[in-house]
């Protein structure tokens, strides 16, 4: 099921001072409360997910810039778990800052699906204050915020807490069973990979006449370089995820890529590209090859195939998984929600007191995107050296956001000249 149509079918801190916080332990009957922050159809399905996971799970807090959001959120999770929705008037926060009064609250696990620009910032707070955590892909959109990201991850560590990413493909059944099979060399070694994630524009929703052009932006996030990192970041990082999952998460040693827009219009809908392809190269003569589009109209495609020298891999998103060759399989099996095993599988985590942490590979599929997005928007090959240690900056930090700040007037990017 995609994501985005769950609903339709059912500053980082940083110091000493972050790791003097107990981890927090559950007894099997205790009431797990929940805070979502970023209440848009995402994160409502996330919630509605995590209500499901455990019998004593409860949300208590909503945190979103938006009021009318946060109700939208509020009345179709009441619809849907009434007994375990329990969010006090005061316990609506809104704001720029809604996410601190919500992490500082007294929230057990925080569900983080704002646009991805928050995300560095919104982890960085969760993890200072010794929350539990589910953290939608992507986790930044450049790379001084995947930096942070990664300073996260390592308190996050030492504390003990709980880390699921939002790269789902990790979590469903089939492709898990894939990737044992793939890691113990079924195919061999793998010499050449190949990803495409191709699909329809996402909708805009409509200027109304209340609006100003920062809130028209916020709520079409997506169609902006601030606020989502283009498609490849925001949507098609899924297939460069399974590509590295694949390759026992290993990184390229150099990127280089193409994209453009030639759907949508140039005058509206924002600043980001409609299509991305991209060549990753991991040495010794090993490739990957990724293509995204956001094109109505076009031909859909959601796979990854790999060649190896023991065989090939053949996959179709949610359709059919095989390995073909010296080792031939196929999945035969019954696929589960991968999305509902995310949540699933962190609450049995609290419950009985176990680890999981997403951390590495989420920062490192990150990466991946924004490091394909930059060879894409310039035109160049880029190396390991050169993307890590970029200090280009998208937009400011969360704290520096307020209704009065200029809105991303970045232009669409044109390689050779303003890429």
């Amino acid at each position: 099921m995609d994501r985005r149509n769950f609903l339709k079918s059912s500053g980082v801190l940083l110091g000493t001072s972050t790791l003097d916080l107990p981890t927090p332990s559950f007894e099997k009957k205790k009431k797990i409360k929940v805070g979502l922050v970023g209440c848009g159809g995402r994160g409502t399905g996330a919630a509605f997910q995590a209500l499901q996971a455990d019998p004593d799970v409860e949300l208590v807090a909503l945190a979103d810039i938006f009021p009318d959001q946060i109700e939208t959120a509020l009345s179709a999770l009441k619809e849907g778990h009434k007994e375990k929705v329990n969010v006090a008037e005061n316990r609506k926060y809104v704001g720029f800052d809604a996410y601190k009064k919500l992490i500082n609250s007294d929230v057990d696990v925080v569900l983080l699906a704002s646009p991805p620009c928050f995300r560095p910032d919104h982890l960085a707070e969760a993890v200072k204050k010794g929350r539990h955590i589910f953290c939608e892909k992507p986790m930044a959109v450049d790379i001084p915020g995947v930096h942070s990201v990664r300073e996260s991850v390592k308190i996050a560590k030492d504390k003990k807490l709980n880390l699921v990413a939002g790269f789902c493909f990790r979590y469903a059944t089939p492709n898990r069973e894939l990737a044992k099979r793939i890691h113990a060399g079924d195919i061999g070694d793998i010499y050449a990979l190949s990803t495409f994630r191709l699909g329809g524009e996402l909708t805009e929703k409509v200027r109304q006449p209340n609006w100003s052009d920062l809130e028209y932006q916020l709520r079409n996030w997506f169609f902006y370089q601030r606020y989502s990192g283009d498609i490849i970041v925001e949507q098609t990082v899924h297939s460069l995820d399974f590509m590295s999952w694949m390759l026992g998460d290993r990184l390229p040693t150099k990127v280089s890529g193409t994209g453009g827009r030639q759907s949508k219009p140039w005058d509206k809908f924002g600043n980001v590209f409609d299509h991305f392809a991209v060549e990753l190269d991991y040495g010794d003569g090993v490739k990957g090859f990724h293509f995204g589009r956001q094109q109505n109209g076009t031909q859909p495609r959601n796979s990854v195939e790999a060649k190896g020298t023991k065989g090939d891999m053949q996959v179709s998103i949610l359709s059919s998984y095989a390995i073909n060759g010296q080792n031939p399989w196929k999945f035969e099996g019954r696929p589960n929600n991968m999305y509902q095993t995310q949540h699933d599988e962190l609450f049995a985590a609290i419950r009985n007191k176990e680890i999981i942490n997403n951390g590495d590979f989420m920062a490192d599929s990150t990466l991946l995107a924004i490091w394909a997005r930059e060879a894409a928007y310039t035109g160049k090959v880029i190396s390991m050296d050169e993307i890590i240690n970029s200090t280009k900056t998208y937009g400011p930090k969360s704290d520096g956001y307020s209704w009065e700040m200029e809105i991303d007037k970045a232009l669409i990017p044109r390689p050779g000249h303003n890429g």
